[in-house]
Protein backbone atom coordinates (compact mmCIF):
# COMPACT_ATOMS: atom_id res chain seq x y z
CA UNK A 1 0.00 0.00 0.00
CA UNK A 2 1.23 3.51 -0.82
CA UNK A 3 1.97 5.71 2.24
CA UNK A 4 -0.74 3.64 3.88
CA UNK A 5 -1.58 5.47 7.13
CA UNK A 6 -1.28 8.90 5.51
CA UNK A 7 -3.32 7.78 2.48
CA UNK A 8 -6.13 6.54 4.74
CA UNK A 9 -6.18 9.93 6.48
CA UNK A 10 -6.28 11.78 3.16
CA UNK A 11 -9.02 9.51 1.87
CA UNK A 12 -11.20 10.10 4.93
CA UNK A 13 -10.66 13.87 5.13
CA UNK A 14 -10.90 15.71 1.82
CA UNK A 15 -9.19 18.79 3.28
CA UNK A 16 -5.93 16.80 3.55
CA UNK A 17 -5.85 15.65 -0.07
CA UNK A 18 -2.96 17.02 -2.06
CA UNK A 19 -1.33 18.40 1.08
CA UNK A 20 1.67 17.18 3.07
CA UNK A 21 0.37 14.91 5.82
CA UNK A 22 2.49 13.44 8.60
CA UNK A 23 1.04 10.70 10.79
CA UNK A 24 2.71 11.17 14.18
CA UNK A 25 2.11 12.47 17.64
CA UNK A 26 3.63 15.88 18.19
CA UNK A 27 6.41 16.06 20.75
CA UNK A 28 10.15 15.89 21.17
CA UNK A 29 10.15 12.09 21.49
CA UNK A 30 7.64 11.20 18.79
CA UNK A 31 8.62 9.61 15.48
CA UNK A 32 6.90 9.67 12.10
CA UNK A 33 4.63 6.67 11.50
CA UNK A 34 3.93 7.61 7.89
CA UNK A 35 4.28 10.56 5.51
CA UNK A 36 2.23 11.35 2.43
CA UNK A 37 4.10 11.68 -0.84
CA UNK A 38 3.54 15.43 -0.67
CA UNK A 39 5.49 15.44 2.63
CA UNK A 40 8.16 13.11 1.29
CA UNK A 41 9.12 15.76 -1.28
CA UNK A 42 10.47 17.75 1.67
CA UNK A 43 12.59 14.82 2.87
CA UNK A 44 10.18 13.53 5.52
CA UNK A 45 10.44 9.77 6.06
CA UNK A 46 8.97 7.13 8.36
CA UNK A 47 10.79 6.64 11.69
CA UNK A 48 12.19 10.17 11.49
CA UNK A 49 11.88 12.24 14.70
CA UNK A 50 8.70 14.28 14.48
CA UNK A 51 10.50 17.50 15.43
CA UNK A 52 12.86 17.08 12.47
CA UNK A 53 9.93 16.36 10.16
CA UNK A 54 8.29 19.56 11.34
CA UNK A 55 11.45 21.53 10.59
CA UNK A 56 11.68 20.02 7.10
CA UNK A 57 8.00 20.61 6.34
CA UNK A 58 6.63 23.32 8.66
CA UNK A 59 3.32 23.53 6.77
CA UNK A 60 2.58 19.81 7.10
CA UNK A 61 -0.64 18.60 8.68
CA UNK A 62 0.15 16.41 11.70
CA UNK A 63 -2.36 13.66 12.46
CA UNK A 64 -2.28 11.36 15.49
CA UNK A 65 -2.22 7.71 14.33
CA UNK A 66 -5.44 5.71 14.50
CA UNK A 67 -4.30 2.09 14.36
CA UNK A 68 -7.79 0.70 14.94
CA UNK A 69 -8.90 2.29 11.68
CA UNK A 70 -5.74 1.24 9.82
CA UNK A 71 -6.19 -2.37 10.94
CA UNK A 72 -9.78 -2.33 9.69
CA UNK A 73 -8.67 -1.08 6.26
CA UNK A 74 -5.88 -3.66 6.23
CA UNK A 75 -8.44 -6.41 6.79
CA UNK A 76 -10.44 -5.12 3.83
CA UNK A 77 -7.34 -5.26 1.64
CA UNK A 78 -6.70 -8.82 2.85
CA UNK A 79 -10.24 -9.83 1.83
CA UNK A 80 -9.47 -8.67 -1.70
CA UNK A 81 -6.29 -10.77 -1.69
CA UNK A 82 -8.28 -13.81 -0.60
CA UNK A 83 -10.42 -13.66 -3.73
CA UNK A 84 -7.30 -14.57 -5.69
CA UNK A 85 -5.22 -16.84 -3.44
CA UNK A 86 -5.08 -18.31 0.05
CA UNK A 87 -1.27 -18.16 0.01
CA UNK A 88 -0.89 -14.76 1.68
CA UNK A 89 2.02 -13.90 3.96
CA UNK A 90 1.47 -10.54 5.71
CA UNK A 91 4.58 -8.54 6.61
CA UNK A 92 2.73 -5.66 8.24
CA UNK A 93 -0.60 -3.87 8.01
CA UNK A 94 0.31 -2.49 4.58
CA UNK A 95 2.46 -5.16 2.92
CA UNK A 96 2.18 -8.83 2.02
CA UNK A 97 3.54 -11.53 -0.24
CA UNK A 98 1.09 -13.47 -2.42
CA UNK A 99 1.83 -16.72 -4.22
CA UNK A 100 -0.35 -16.70 -7.34
CA UNK A 101 1.29 -19.60 -9.17
CA UNK A 102 -2.26 -20.91 -9.10
CA UNK A 103 -5.03 -18.39 -8.53
CA UNK A 104 -8.72 -18.75 -7.73
CA UNK A 105 -9.94 -16.53 -10.57
CA UNK A 106 -8.20 -18.45 -13.35
CA UNK A 107 -6.30 -15.43 -14.65
CA UNK A 108 -3.54 -16.62 -16.98
CA UNK A 109 -0.63 -14.55 -15.60
CA UNK A 110 0.58 -13.14 -12.30
CA UNK A 111 0.71 -9.72 -13.93
CA UNK A 112 -3.02 -9.82 -14.62
CA UNK A 113 -3.67 -10.90 -11.02
CA UNK A 114 -1.62 -7.97 -9.72
CA UNK A 115 -3.37 -5.53 -12.05
CA UNK A 116 -6.79 -6.83 -11.00
CA UNK A 117 -6.00 -6.60 -7.28
CA UNK A 118 -4.78 -3.02 -7.65
CA UNK A 119 -7.94 -2.06 -9.56
CA UNK A 120 -10.16 -3.64 -6.90
CA UNK A 121 -8.33 -1.82 -4.10
CA UNK A 122 -8.70 1.47 -5.97
CA UNK A 123 -12.42 1.03 -6.76
CA UNK A 124 -13.56 -0.50 -3.47
CA UNK A 125 -11.31 1.23 -0.94
CA UNK A 126 -10.34 4.40 -2.80
CA UNK A 127 -6.66 3.75 -2.08
CA UNK A 128 -3.66 2.94 -4.24
CA UNK A 129 -1.28 0.01 -4.03
CA UNK A 130 1.99 -0.76 -5.78
CA UNK A 131 2.80 -4.30 -6.85
CA UNK A 132 5.89 -6.21 -7.87
CA UNK A 133 5.65 -9.41 -9.88
CA UNK A 134 8.65 -11.74 -10.04
CA UNK A 135 9.68 -15.42 -9.83
CA UNK A 136 10.43 -15.20 -6.08
CA UNK A 137 9.84 -13.17 -2.92
CA UNK A 138 13.16 -11.31 -2.93
CA UNK A 139 12.71 -10.02 -6.47
CA UNK A 140 9.01 -9.29 -5.97
CA UNK A 141 9.88 -7.09 -2.98
CA UNK A 142 12.40 -5.12 -5.05
CA UNK A 143 9.90 -4.80 -7.89
CA UNK A 144 7.12 -3.56 -5.59
CA UNK A 145 9.23 -0.52 -4.65
CA UNK A 146 10.35 0.20 -8.21
CA UNK A 147 7.47 2.35 -9.43
CA UNK A 148 5.90 3.68 -6.25
CA UNK A 149 3.43 5.20 -5.81
CA UNK A 150 0.58 3.51 -7.66
CA UNK A 151 2.94 1.39 -9.75
CA UNK A 152 3.27 -2.08 -11.20
CA UNK A 153 6.65 -3.52 -12.12
CA UNK A 154 7.28 -6.97 -13.52
CA UNK A 155 10.55 -8.92 -13.60
CA UNK A 156 10.25 -11.81 -16.02
CA UNK A 157 12.52 -14.84 -15.38
CA UNK A 158 14.69 -14.03 -18.40
CA UNK A 159 15.11 -10.43 -17.17
CA UNK A 160 16.49 -11.22 -13.72
CA UNK A 161 20.19 -10.84 -14.59
CA UNK A 162 19.71 -7.60 -16.52
CA UNK A 163 17.70 -6.17 -13.62
CA UNK A 164 20.08 -7.18 -10.83
CA UNK A 165 23.56 -6.57 -12.23
CA UNK A 166 23.48 -2.72 -12.23
CA UNK A 167 21.86 -2.42 -8.78
CA UNK A 168 23.80 -0.94 -5.89
CA UNK A 169 24.36 -3.54 -3.15
CA UNK A 170 22.45 -1.34 -0.70
CA UNK A 171 19.25 -2.46 -2.43
CA UNK A 172 19.78 -6.03 -1.23
CA UNK A 173 17.97 -7.06 1.98
CA UNK A 174 20.28 -7.16 4.96
CA UNK A 175 22.84 -4.75 3.51
CA UNK A 176 22.69 -1.87 5.95
CA UNK A 177 25.24 0.77 6.80
CA UNK A 178 27.79 -1.55 8.46
CA UNK A 179 27.64 -4.29 5.82
CA UNK A 180 27.62 -1.69 3.05
CA UNK A 181 30.78 -0.09 4.41
CA UNK A 182 32.49 -3.47 4.68
CA UNK A 183 31.53 -4.31 1.11
CA UNK A 184 32.81 -0.93 -0.06
CA UNK A 185 36.19 -1.61 1.54
CA UNK A 186 36.32 -4.78 -0.55
CA UNK A 187 35.61 -2.73 -3.67
CA UNK A 188 32.04 -3.99 -3.93
CA UNK A 189 29.50 -1.29 -4.79
CA UNK A 190 27.15 -2.89 -7.30
CA UNK A 191 25.71 -6.38 -7.66
CA UNK A 192 28.03 -6.81 -10.64
CA UNK A 193 31.00 -6.44 -8.25
CA UNK A 194 29.44 -8.85 -5.77
CA UNK A 195 29.12 -11.52 -8.44
CA UNK A 196 32.89 -11.58 -8.87
CA UNK A 197 33.31 -13.23 -5.45
CA UNK A 198 32.53 -16.89 -4.95
CA UNK A 199 30.46 -18.27 -2.10
CA UNK A 200 33.47 -19.33 0.00
CA UNK A 201 35.02 -15.86 -0.13
CA UNK A 202 31.76 -14.21 0.92
CA UNK A 203 31.21 -16.69 3.74
CA UNK A 204 34.74 -16.01 4.96
CA UNK A 205 33.97 -12.28 5.15
CA UNK A 206 30.36 -12.34 6.31
CA UNK A 207 29.74 -15.78 7.83
CA UNK A 208 26.38 -17.40 7.05
CA UNK A 209 25.09 -14.18 5.54
CA UNK A 210 27.82 -14.45 2.92
CA UNK A 211 26.02 -17.40 1.39
CA UNK A 212 22.82 -15.37 1.32
CA UNK A 213 24.64 -12.51 -0.44
CA UNK A 214 25.95 -14.93 -3.05
CA UNK A 215 22.41 -16.15 -3.78
CA UNK A 216 20.78 -12.71 -3.78
CA UNK A 217 23.33 -11.42 -6.28
CA UNK A 218 22.10 -14.14 -8.62
CA UNK A 219 18.41 -13.68 -7.92
CA UNK A 220 18.15 -16.95 -5.98
CA UNK A 221 15.50 -17.11 -3.23
CA UNK A 222 13.80 -20.41 -2.48
CA UNK A 223 11.77 -19.18 0.50
CA UNK A 224 8.07 -19.96 0.23
CA UNK A 225 5.10 -17.73 0.88
CA UNK A 226 3.94 -18.94 4.29
CA UNK A 227 0.35 -18.02 5.22
CA UNK A 228 -0.63 -17.66 8.88
CA UNK A 229 2.96 -17.54 10.07
CA UNK A 230 2.92 -18.21 13.83
CA UNK A 231 3.34 -15.16 16.03
CA UNK A 232 6.82 -14.94 17.52
CA UNK A 233 6.22 -12.03 19.86
CA UNK A 234 3.76 -9.34 20.90
CA UNK A 235 5.02 -6.05 22.29
CA UNK A 236 4.15 -2.46 23.03
CA UNK A 237 6.46 0.41 23.84
CA UNK A 238 6.31 4.12 24.44
CA UNK A 239 8.70 7.04 24.70
CA UNK A 240 8.61 9.46 27.62
CA UNK A 241 8.25 13.18 27.05
CA UNK A 242 11.30 13.63 29.32
CA UNK A 243 13.90 11.13 30.49
CA UNK A 244 12.89 9.53 33.78
CA UNK A 245 14.55 7.33 36.43
CA UNK A 246 13.79 3.62 36.66
CA UNK A 247 11.67 4.09 39.76
CA UNK A 248 9.25 6.34 37.85
CA UNK A 249 8.32 4.00 35.00
CA UNK A 250 5.84 1.79 36.88
CA UNK A 251 2.69 3.55 35.56
CA UNK A 252 3.89 3.13 31.97
CA UNK A 253 4.73 -0.55 32.54
CA UNK A 254 1.21 -1.12 33.84
CA UNK A 255 -0.40 0.58 30.83
CA UNK A 256 1.80 -1.27 28.33
CA UNK A 257 1.18 -4.60 30.07
CA UNK A 258 -2.56 -4.06 29.65
CA UNK A 259 -2.09 -3.44 25.91
CA UNK A 260 0.06 -6.52 25.46
CA UNK A 261 -2.26 -8.71 27.50
CA UNK A 262 -5.26 -7.55 25.47
CA UNK A 263 -3.43 -8.25 22.19
CA UNK A 264 -2.37 -11.71 23.37
CA UNK A 265 -6.03 -12.76 23.72
CA UNK A 266 -6.29 -12.80 19.92
CA UNK A 267 -3.69 -15.57 19.73
CA UNK A 268 -4.52 -19.25 19.83
CA UNK A 269 -1.06 -19.98 21.25
CA UNK A 270 0.38 -19.19 24.68
CA UNK A 271 3.38 -16.97 25.40
CA UNK A 272 5.77 -18.22 28.05
CA UNK A 273 8.35 -15.41 28.25
CA UNK A 274 7.93 -11.84 29.50
CA UNK A 275 10.34 -9.20 28.18
CA UNK A 276 11.17 -5.75 29.52
CA UNK A 277 12.87 -3.33 27.13
CA UNK A 278 14.49 -0.07 28.16
CA UNK A 279 16.32 2.63 26.25
CA UNK A 280 18.58 4.96 28.19
CA UNK A 281 18.90 8.68 27.61
CA UNK A 282 22.11 7.81 25.72
CA UNK A 283 20.12 5.50 23.40
CA UNK A 284 21.56 2.28 24.83
CA UNK A 285 19.00 -0.52 24.66
CA UNK A 286 18.62 -2.97 27.55
CA UNK A 287 16.38 -6.05 27.63
CA UNK A 288 15.55 -8.34 30.51
CA UNK A 289 13.36 -11.43 30.23
CA UNK A 290 11.87 -14.13 32.43
CA UNK A 291 10.21 -17.46 31.64
CA UNK A 292 8.13 -18.47 34.67
CA UNK A 293 7.23 -22.05 35.52
CA UNK A 294 3.80 -21.54 33.98
CA UNK A 295 2.74 -18.86 31.47
CA UNK A 296 1.24 -15.65 32.86
CA UNK A 297 -2.47 -16.35 33.46
CA UNK A 298 -3.66 -12.79 33.98
CA UNK A 299 -2.77 -9.20 33.22
CA UNK A 300 -1.86 -8.74 36.89
CA UNK A 301 0.63 -11.61 36.74
CA UNK A 302 2.16 -10.26 33.52
CA UNK A 303 2.47 -6.82 35.13
CA UNK A 304 4.07 -8.22 38.29
CA UNK A 305 6.69 -10.09 36.25
CA UNK A 306 7.43 -7.02 34.13
CA UNK A 307 7.84 -4.86 37.23
CA UNK A 308 10.13 -7.43 38.85
CA UNK A 309 12.41 -7.37 35.80
CA UNK A 310 13.40 -3.81 36.74
CA UNK A 311 15.35 -5.28 39.65
CA UNK A 312 17.66 -6.99 37.17
CA UNK A 313 18.81 -3.67 35.72
CA UNK A 314 22.22 -3.03 37.23
CA UNK A 315 22.64 0.60 36.17
CA UNK A 316 22.84 3.46 38.66
CA UNK A 317 19.56 4.64 40.24
CA UNK A 318 20.41 8.06 38.77
CA UNK A 319 20.32 6.68 35.23
CA UNK A 320 17.56 8.21 33.09
CA UNK A 321 15.47 6.36 30.50
CA UNK A 322 13.67 7.63 27.41
CA UNK A 323 11.69 4.52 26.42
CA UNK A 324 10.11 1.44 27.97
CA UNK A 325 8.56 -1.57 26.30
CA UNK A 326 6.80 -4.75 27.41
CA UNK A 327 6.65 -7.93 25.35
CA UNK A 328 5.52 -11.54 25.31
CA UNK A 329 7.51 -14.12 23.36
CA UNK A 330 8.31 -17.83 23.18
CA UNK A 331 4.83 -18.75 21.94
CA UNK A 332 3.78 -22.40 22.13
CA UNK A 333 0.70 -24.38 21.20
CA UNK A 334 -1.62 -24.99 24.14
CA UNK A 335 -1.20 -28.74 23.76
CA UNK A 336 2.58 -28.39 23.92
CA UNK A 337 2.34 -26.22 27.01
CA UNK A 338 0.01 -28.72 28.69
CA UNK A 339 2.47 -31.53 27.93
CA UNK A 340 5.27 -29.58 29.59
CA UNK A 341 3.09 -29.00 32.63
CA UNK A 342 2.53 -32.77 32.89
CA UNK A 343 6.25 -33.41 32.68
CA UNK A 344 7.10 -30.74 35.26
CA UNK A 345 4.15 -30.52 37.69
CA UNK A 346 6.29 -28.70 40.24
CA UNK A 347 6.91 -25.28 38.76
CA UNK A 348 9.98 -24.86 40.97
CA UNK A 349 11.73 -27.43 38.80
CA UNK A 350 11.55 -25.16 35.76
CA UNK A 351 13.84 -22.20 35.11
Amino acid sequence: MDAFYASVEQRDDSQMRGKPVIVAWRGNRSVVCAASYEARKFGVRSAMPAVRAERLCPDAIFVAPDFTRYRAVSRSVREIFKRHTDLIEPLSLDEAYLDVTENKTGLPTATLVARTIREQIRKELNLTASAGVAPNKFLAKLASDWRKPDGLFVIQPEEVNAFLVPLQVGRLPGVGKVTGEKLAKLGIHAVADLRKLNSSALEHEFGRYGRRLYELARGIDDSEVIPDRPTKSISAEDTFEHDVPLAAIEPMIRRLAEKVWSASHKESRIARTVVLKLKTGEFKILTRSHTPGSPPSSCEELTDIALSLRERVELSPQQRYRLVGIGLSNFQDREEDAAQADLFPDSSLKT
